[in-house]
């Protein structure tokens, strides 16, 4: 019985170490592996060897390996970095090369409009093979998705590059009377669901920081001037408010999660 519960375990901590990483169950086998192997005796020891392995494999090996299957890491620049820790630690930035060339020249037409504002990324892709699911995203399984934090501002109207939750995710930017609410629509309609990443803020931070619409259209605009661009998807709410016309930008549907607290986007 106990031999159960413990295989149990195990299988359980690898399949979520996968999950949420891609490369974490894997580590985490061979790290008690390698704990066994080791005669020391000191607390801690697993857990130890596992951060100390997973380090090594997530900055080193996998940033080696990831591009003889096509897929290379978010190129951080000033101007271009991750929105949350937490999408380098999980391995969630990985894109194909045209996505950097794509974020290099947005970089380029941002300096141009507001210099102010940062590209600032969250969950892209997988290091490895199409498909893999990158949970709770529908999509992002092949190098080409890549997600981003929206833009702020303080009561001032001064850019703030930081974010609203500790994940970059969950902290939604509700419909105002006079704009259309897509949220309640797919609510009606039985989408559970749509909400959902309102659990996975992980603790919500610079709560007196406010969505910024001249900010938010200046960054989507400069996504909207490469021809890499396949599309954009963002709540209707935000389209509206934001005066954004263009076809590029479109409704993800009720299947999907609210995209009122990031901007999802696609190259070709």
């Amino acid at each position: 019985m106990k031999s159960l519960i413990k295989y149990s375990w195990i299988t359980l901590i690898f399949i979520f170490l996968s999950v949420i990483s891609q490369i974490g169950g894997i580590v985490y086998l061979l790290s008690l592996w390698i704990s066994k192997t080791i005669n020391l005796k000191f607390k801690f020891k697993k857990v130890l060897v596992f951060l100390a392995l997973y380090s090594l494999t997530t900055f080193l090996v996998i940033p080696f390996l990831a591009p003889f299957g096509g897929r290379e890491k978010i190129i951080t620049t000033p101007n271009i970095k991750p929105a949350s820790f937490l999408t380098n630690v999980l391995n969630r930035n990985y894109v194909i090369k045209d996505v950097n060339l794509f974020l290099a020249d947005a970089a380029e037409e941002l300096e141009k409009q507001n210099p102010e504002i940062a590209i600032r990324y969250l969950d892209a892709c997988f290091p490895f093979f199409n498909d893999f699911p990158l949970f709770p995203h529908l999509s992002h399984n092949d190098g080409k998705k890549i997600d981003f934090s929206l833009v702020y501002q303080d009561n001032t109207g001064k850019i703030i590059n930081k974010s609203k939750s500790i994940s970059g995710y969950g902290v939604f930017e509700a419909p105002k009377s006079n704009e259309s609410n897509q949220p309640d629509n797919c609510k009606e309609k039985g989408y559970f669901q749509y909400n959902f990443a309102k659990y996975l803020t992980l603790g919500k931070i610079n709560k007196n920081l406010e969505f910024s619409a001249d900010g938010n259209r200046v960054l989507i605009r400069s996504f909207l001037k490469q021809e890499q661009l396949n599309k954009i998807f963002i709540e209707p709410h935000l389209k509206q408010r934001m005066n954004l016309t263009d076809n590029k930008i479109r409704f993800h549907g009720c299947k999907a999660v609210r995209h009122d607290d990031h901007i999802h986007v696609q190259i070709q």
